[in-house]
């Protein structure tokens, strides 16, 4: 289908990106956000960045850069070459504003709380002697000393490692008369490194104490410059069309690759020698304003400050610190769960239950995996694996299931970007333990989450299936908004069962009764379901379109909501990320509207809603609209079909989205962000937390949902009870 909108109707994707990662940087640059936390923002912030270059960046290299190497499709019409220029100025930008606040914002804080970054001159005699010992007995021995000459080939520097470059020349013995040389600071040593002191808690940068001690690395030479560094790869895992009999072992062939990947970054501390920015340049073939037909981009960033701030998140874990922290909360136990002493699936069996992570806790989740593992009336339990915890108990559930001689099916996707390692030793693993493991398929990612349990009841078998918009990750469903659902209704069990058989057997043909799923009809239903109310609007009937998620990137759905906007539907968008569509344009989007939210939990869930109250349809979805969750992964959207449910989504979860007035921003037409402030005679509303108060005190009071006293419609109870789910 031809493009009908014209470019400058898009926003651009990487910029879109970008201006997510500014709103990051607003949480740590925001004085209401607890010290720690605005820390964490600043290290969440630097991680973001991390990826986008590994990922997108170096995927724009490759099309601006190498002939061979086909554009994509833009709807925006922008060149990569043109895209990497405009990053460049805006990551400056965004690098600048977060030094900035790292320098004259939070450093002076935490000085004010007793927590010190101090240099090697600022050390008292006693803290010198600490640091002098901590060198010698715990860095000295690891180090290495790497010159570069002819008969010392540079080094391959690690991907995102932290490096000192050097310049030395020679004061006695042997070598040339000026070298240059690296050292790589050790990753098992802490980045910052305490020193006592009394009543405070001092820090020193790991790198300012290895470079106070070059000489002693570097015997016989006077060190004349030096200067951190650090370099990073294109890390974009692909294995398209590559053929293998053992996906498993490709995995771990690619993993390998990707170390010695190129290089599409070089960031350097301001202020260095400019001979050994050349040197690195150099070696690593890097991009500078002069090179490759292009004045405006270059791949050297130069830092204002410490290098790599995800260290920061180690601060994060200071003890006795609660109050530089968020308030700690926990999670309750979900509606519909509530009996006493009722077995999980008699709970299940009896109403859907709808699951609101990180306020509803995620232990139904490892408890329904748990509990199959030993029931004895369990015949099989089937699950995919996107991304988990590091010591996952659903994983040890599947393995316990497997040596109870239940038949246990894993499909763990090997190519879950940045956790390709982790889940290539989950699958060894699981094998190990007798779990009939499947990698999925060559040129799709499975990025649904679902969980299918079969048991003997009576005469035949039931099927209990949980499914969600996150992973199976109990670390993450604390920190992440994600929405989830167990049922036992036989046509979602059964299309639940299809699915496994299509991923582990190629299994197709079946006719789905309830399921929606990528890459089969995903983007064509998605598209239907936004035209339908689009006839309803263009008739003078009441329509709706109500959507949270992550990104809006497909041209095909952006397309659809225009029209649909210019046939009069009401449309409000709540986009975490990446937004292509350009609300507010006039003639063309004049109906839409678009926010954003970045607060204390990342918004993963993802829920749609089309058509009025009395008449909708809820879906919730593992797939965002993007051409890769449509096209390139196997993706599953679900319909919330107790009207119980769909209350409480209509009335209590998309209305605290909208009444944000704390941490909501509003998208522009020309791309930019505004934030949401309260007006004069509002209160102040903050989502998550009100979605927190309400949590806690429906379990406790079953309490009205909180109203934001601004107007907005009146909002039925949170559940008349427990039956409601």
């Amino acid at each position: 289908m031809a493009q009908t909108f014209p470019s400058d109707t898009f926003i651009n994707r990487e910029l879109s990106w970008l201006e997510f990662n500014a709103r990051v940087l607003e949480e740590a640059e925001d004085a209401s956000t607890p010290l720690l936390e605005r820390l964490k923002f600043l290290a969440i912030f630097s991680s973001n960045l991390d990826e986008f270059f590994m990922v997108r960046v170096a995927g724009l290299n490759e099309q601006a850069f190498d002939e061979s190497v086909p554009q994509d499709y833009n709807a925006d019409g922008m060149r990569a070459v043109t895209q990497l220029e405009q990053i460049g100025v805006r990551t400056r930008e965004l690098i600048a504003a977060q030094y900035e606040c790292f320098a004259e914002g939070i450093v002076p804080q935490l000085a004010e709380h007793g927590i010190r970054i101090v240099s090697m001159d600022d050390l008292s005699k006693s803290q010198a002697k600490e640091i002098g010992t901590f060198f010698q007995e715990k860095a000295f021995p690891i180090l290495t000393p790497m010159v570069v000459d002819p008969s010392h080939p540079r080094p391959r520097y690690h991907n995102r490692a932290l490096y000192l470059g050097l310049l030395l020349r020679r004061r006695s013995g042997l070598g040339p008369k000026r070298l240059f040389a690296v050292v790589q600071l050790p990753q098992v040593l802490p980045r910052l490194v305490p020193v006592e002191h009394e009543g405070e808690q001092h820090f020193v940068w790991l790198e300012d104490v290895i470079a106070s001690r070059l000489p002693e690395l570097f015997g016989g030479f006077d060190v004349e410059a030096s200067a951190p560094f650090r370099v990073t790869r294109d890390s974009d895992l692909q294995i398209i069309d590559q053929e293998s009999d053992d996906m498993l072992r490709m995995i771990e062939e690619r993993l390998r690759a990707r170390r010695r990947a190129d290089a599409v970054r070089l960031e350097i501390a301001a202020g260095a020698d400019e001979a050994i920015v050349e040197r690195i340049v150099e070696q690593e073939e890097l991009q500078t304003d002069a090179g490759r037909g292009t004045q405006a981009y270059s791949e050297v960033y130069s830092i204002p400050g410490p290098l790599d701030l995800t260290s920061l998140m180690s601060l994060l874990k200071l003890p006795n610190r609660e109050d530089l922290r968020d308030k700690p909360f926990v999670p309750q136990t979900p509606r519909g769960l509530r009996r006493h002493g009722e077995d999980l699936f008699a709970a299940i069996a009896r109403r859907d239950i709808l699951l609101h992570h990180p306020y509803d806790s995620f232990s139904p989740v490892v408890e329904f995996v748990s509990r199959a593992a030993d029931d004895p009336k369990v015949l099989a339990i089937k699950q995919t694996l996107y991304r988990t915890s590091g010591d996952s108990p659903i994983i040890r559930a599947l393995m316990q299931g497997a040596e109870n001689g239940k038949h246990v099916t894993a499909l763990v996707e090997l190519q879950a970007r940045f956790d390709e390692a982790a889940n290539v030793t989950w699958a060894r693993q699981l094998e190990r333990s007798g779990v009939h493991v499947v990698y999925g398929f060559m040129d799709l990612k499975t990025h649904s989450k679902v969980s299918l349990v079969v048991r003997q009841e009576g005469d035949g078998v039931r099927r209990y299936v949980h499914l969600g918009t996150g992973n199976y990750n109990p670390a993450t469903a604390l920190v992440y908004t994600d929405v989830g659902l167990f049922t036992a209704d036989p046509d979602i069990g059964e299309d639940v069962s299809a699915l496994f058989n299509l991923l582990t057997g190629y299994s197709q043909g079946h006719k789905w009764r309830k399921l929606i799923v990528a890459p089969n009809d995903l983007q064509n239903r998605t598209i239907e379901l936004i035209e339908e109310q689009a006839k309803l609007a263009s008739k003078g009937k009441p329509s709706r379109i109500l959507a949270k998620f992550n990104a809006l990137v497909d041209y095909r759905v952006v397309e659809a909501l225009y029209r649909a906007s210019q046939a009069g539907v009401p449309i409000e968008l709540i986009v975490r990320g990446i937004c292509c569509l350009r609300p507010g344009l006039p003639g063309i989007s004049e109906t839409i509207k678009v926010y954003s939210i970045v607060d204390r939990f990342l918004e993963h869930s993802r829920i749609f809603v089309f058509g009025p109250d009395d008449d909708c349809q809820v879906f919730f979805s593992s797939a965002d609209w993007m051409p890769r969750n449509f096209y390139r992964r196997v993706e599953v959207m679900f319909p919330i079909e107790s009207s119980a449910l769909r209350k409480r989504v209509l009335t209590e979860i998309f209305p605290a989205y909208q009444w944000d007035n704390c941490r909501s921003r509003t998208l522009r037409s020309d791309g930019t962000y505004e934030r949401v402030v309260p007006a004069k005679d509002e209160s102040a509303y903050r989502c998550q937390e009100k979605l927190l108060e309400a949590t806690l005190a429906d379990a406790k009071t079953r309490t009205q949902f909180p109203t934001n006293g601004t107007g907005g419609a009146a909002t039925a109870q949170l559940a008349a009870a427990e039956d409601d789910g």
